[in-house]
């Protein structure tokens, strides 16, 4: 299966915490927490269209700057989701500089900030380059089990975590994989076409079996083939791939019990593994998580590949033994390469 989604770390697993997820057939991608992130380079850095803040210790929220400087005077819209207080803190940060000479872009740049309570409220406001930043359009909405962000294929969903302050983990996710078998529709007569892309939202939407579609043939003419038919013949339609995300948290009872959940299943689980189980009491009285932790919650929450990163630097010359527990805690009993690259793929 194609994966649509490449998701890799934005530093080494000593430096500041983040996730840069690209999106393979759209001029977009998607980054969790904006700590140093200047590896990436700007054009990867304008491909953001969403960018999910964890909290805002400063290595996870320092790239702001960075950020905003090279998308300044373009035409671009970034959503940016963050924990209570996160609507302060860009207000804050954008009214620190000197915007005297900004009315005179031609181009608009807007930052739509939601922030997330645990009660199941977030709020909204925009910040806009041609209003010179003020904070404007603001209003209060519900969210519901999690999901503060939905499109056609897509959802992000977000769980509160402790950490002596709130720290959010997040799973992004396509609800569905709609894959086309060129080699079918080859062997059919079918071409390839916009036809597929209508295919793929009837799919999307539950359409019924019963639904026709209208396929222009490359000899002339059409041909009527059913929704029901296209699904057994030509498509591929398995669970969309998942990425989770959660960093800074206390191995607590409840945390553990919220992160399992949120990270149940997913394809890439990007989990901090701060300190060596030997130092786990540090780990407790820093609100971080262990190797052997991190590993732990990846099985239990069924996850393809755990990822591991934030390491502390206490343990720089110990990289291989971090990784190792990781591993063990996570590969016991399973029949899976926990740390492997590439794509995770799923079967129907």
């Amino acid at each position: 299966m194609t994966p649509h989604f490449l998701p890799r770390l934005v530093n080494p697993p000593f430096g500041d915490p983040g996730v840069y997820v690209d999106f393979q057939f759209a001029r977009r991608a998607l980054l969790f927490d904006l700590g140093e992130i200047a590896s990436l380079g700007a054009r990867k850095i304008l491909r953001l269209t969403d960018v999910c803040i964890s909290h805002t210790h400063i290595d996870h929220f320092i790239g702001f700057d960075l950020m905003l400087r090279i998308m300044l005077g373009r035409d671009m819209t970034l959503r940016l989701f963050g924990p209570p207080g996160i609507l302060s803190q860009v207000e804050h940060r954008l009214a620190s500089y000197s915007w005297n000479l900004i009315q005179s872009y031609p181009t608009e740049f807007v930052i739509t900030v939601i922030e997330l309570h645990p009660e199941g409220m977030a709020r909204r406001a925009r910040f806009s380059s041609r209003r010179v930043f003020a904070r404007e359009d603001e209003e209060e909405f519900p969210f519901r089990d999690g999901v503060v962000h939905e499109e056609e294929n897509l959802r992000l969903t977000v769980t509160f975590l402790e950490h002596s302050i709130p720290c959010l983990g997040y799973a992004f996710e396509e609800k569905l994989h709609v894959n086309f078998m060129k080699n079918r529709l080859t062997a059919l007569g079918l071409p390839v076409g916009a036809w597929l892309s209508e295919v793929k939202r009837a799919v999307l939407r539950g359409a019924p079996d019963d639904t026709v579609f209208t396929v222009p043939l490359p000899s002339g003419g059409a041909r009527g083939l059913l929704l029901g038919e296209l699904k057994e013949q030509v498509l591929q339609v398995v669970p969309g791939e998942k990425i989770a995300y959660v960093t800074d948290t206390a191995y607590t009872p409840e945390n553990r019990r919220r992160i399992v959940e949120l990270a149940r299943g997913a394809d890439y689980f990007f989990i901090e593994a701060v300190f060596l189980d030997a130092d786990r009491e540090r780990a407790r009285e820093r609100a971080h998580l262990t190797a052997r932790q991190a590993g732990t919650l990846a099985r239990e929450a069924g996850a393809a590949r755990a990822i591991p990163f934030h390491f502390s630097p206490r343990h720089l010359g110990a990289e291989e033994e971090l990784r190792r527990e990781v591993a063990e805690a996570f590969g016991s009993g399973h029949d899976r390469h926990p740390l492997a690259p590439g794509p995770a793929r799923r079967s129907a």
